[in-house]
């Protein structure tokens, strides 16, 4: 059955994602009980885990925000988000936070048996550096082997949020680095990479010689499908493991059972800050919108909608309110979240505001300006189409129009700095909240501070956040910059995004395995982080 699944996935589209679960149902085998007996995993995974666009290259990418099981990281995040140690054994910082000391343990080596050294890790972060890629080091000057064992990271800014960036690059072998390194990689992690069929399947196989635990599963097949195909493949007993969309949650699939994770995946609207006054970026692309430039605008939206009937409707009750992009997060500011679904008050914002119906055709304007603007949305992401044409409904009772379009990434790029998004975003990393709001962080060819945000309050905030060593200081800083009574850039203050909700992800998998305690999922979905825990019952 293994060995025909490869031909079953031929000309199969890419969106599907990996399982996990809670109601269950009676069942009749799995698809991993062939020539390997327990040792093999099929997983289908495709929307929020898939198929990696520029190949299995942490320097590109490639395991960020979740385990990338081919390299070793020299932190990794336990199940409680903790950091601890993986390749490092320990490490040091300088009193001014300028330089980082990290030791390495001695008994990696590489999948081809070439040992890794503290030369490795410093090629990795400078390459990775060099490259500027999804994982922000513009914080990094330079990173120096002082000895085999001895790692050394020079930092240009003493940013204390430098240790998470420690544990999401994955470790690459300076001697067998080359550009086509991500269609063939060689790692230290618990599993080799053996083969890639673009657009159908990757295969990886348990490393012997890893250095921690051996996982039970000596044979880890993913598989890239589109949702639909994916669970009609796990009720046909292929795979043992798929994430499935919400609408299907009540389905029941002898032999598996389905569970509803919860993440820190939340869905906002970005709002453009500056009016439209003609400027553009350098490359020739419309910066402000006149409309979401107006914070009545933005403060009717936020507190006028309903997010649990977004929740109920477009999401199937598969998720939580969010108000600040970071409710569940330690460096969450309960104090910044407000009473929403008011729609009396958010129409009284709008009048006090000067926009007003004087039409009849129920949505408002101000100075012959219509109360309407465009909402861009990835496509392919069916619970963002969801969430778009909740968010036009529940925008038309306070007299606001919002037409939704979805398109593909390469438009909303041109469109971004004028035109509110659908975007995701959920990390473990506070540094995403310094980039999407200290002003210095716009950056015109990257999302970082896309709205243009600029509040020097916040930016102090945020500034003493990310340099502070004390963890209870930085989250203070972190909270106040939502909201410090007077100002912020949540709906209490600013109301520069329109967050909605955090995503429940949904995962059908085969009955008799056991998935341990899973990792808090962030965006983009991190269901192998504890690949290690797993086992067939």
């Amino acid at each position: 059955m293994k060995r025909s699944l490869s031909f079953l996935l031929m000309g199969i589209l890419i969106i599907g994602v990996v399982a996990i679960s809670g109601c269950t149902d009676n069942s009749t085998g799995n698809a991993s009980t062939g020539e390997t007996g327990t040792s093999e995993l099929i997983a289908a995974v495709g929307t929020h885990g898939g198929e990696p666009a520029t190949g299995f290259n942490p320097i590109t990418g490639w395991g960020y925000n979740h385990e990338p099981l081919i390299q070793s990281t020299l932190f990794k995040k336990d199940s409680n988000a903790n950091l601890i140690n993986d390749v490092a054994t320990d490490y040091t910082v300088s009193e001014d936070g300028s330089t980082w000391t990290v030791k390495i343990r001695n008994d990696v080596k590489f999948h081809d048996g070439v040992p890794l050294t503290a030369k490795d890790v410093a090629f990795t972060f400078n390459t990775a550096a060099d490259a500027a890629g999804e994982v922000d080091l513009s914080m990094l000057e330079k990173a120096t082997a002082i000895d085999d064992g001895t790692v050394e990271f020079k930092l240009n800014d003493n940013q204390a949020t430098f240790i998470h960036k420690l544990s999401v690059i994955g470790i690459v072998p300076e001697h067998a680095y080359s550009e086509n390194y991500g269609q063939d990689p060689i790692g230290s992690g618990p599993y080799k990479f053996v083969q890639w069929d673009k657009g159908q399947q990757v295969i990886l196989e348990a490393n012997p010689d890893y250095y921690g635990q051996q996982p039970y599963f000596k044979k880890l097949t993913i598989v890239y499908m589109e949702a639909d195909t994916a669970f009609a493949a796990a009720k046909a007993g292929k795979i043992d493991l798929a994430e499935i969309p919400s609408s299907y949650l009540n389905q029941k699939v002898n032999g598996m059972k389905i569970v509803s994770l919860d993440s820190i995946d939340a869905r906002g609207i970005s709002f453009p800050m500056q009016p439209d006054t003609g400027k553009k970026t350098q490359n020739g692309y419309t910066i402000g919108n006149n409309v979401t430039s107006d914070v009545a605008i933005r403060k009717a939206l936020n507190i006028g909608i309903d997010r649990q009937a977004l929740v109920d409707g477009a999401l199937n009750g598969q998720g939580q309110e969010e108000f600040t992009g970071v409710d569940k997060l330690p460096w969450g500011n309960k104090d910044a979240i407000i009473e929403d679904g008011n729609i009396d008050e958010a129409k009284k914002i709008l009048s006090d505001a000067g926009w007003t119906d004087t039409d009849g055709d129920g949505i408002v304007e101000k100075n012959g300006q219509k109360a309407e603007f465009t909402l861009l949305y990835s496509a392919t992401a069916l619970e963002r189409q969801a969430l778009a044409v909740s968010i036009a409904e529940e925008a038309k009772k306070i007299g606001i129009n919002i037409k939704i379009e979805g398109t593909s990434w390469d438009k909303i790029d041109t469109l971004a700095h004028s035109t509110p998004i659908l975007f995701g975003y959920g990390s473990l990393d506070p540094t995403d909240l310094y980039l999407k709001y200290y002003s210095k962080s716009y950056n015109p060819s990257s999302y970082n501070n896309i709205i243009m945000y600029n509040n020097s309050i916040v930016d102090a905030y945020l500034r003493k956040a990310i340099t502070s060593s004390d963890q209870n200081t930085a989250n203070e800083n972190w909270q106040l910059a939502a909201w410090d009574g007077e100002t912020g850039f949540s709906p209490k203050g600013d109301a520069t995004w329109l967050w909605m909700a955090t995503l429940n992800y949904v995962y059908i998998v085969d009955e008799d395995i056991d998935m341990g305690t899973p990792t808090i999922q962030p965006h983009g979905a991190d269901i192998f982080g504890n690949i290690l825990e797993w086992k067939r019952t």
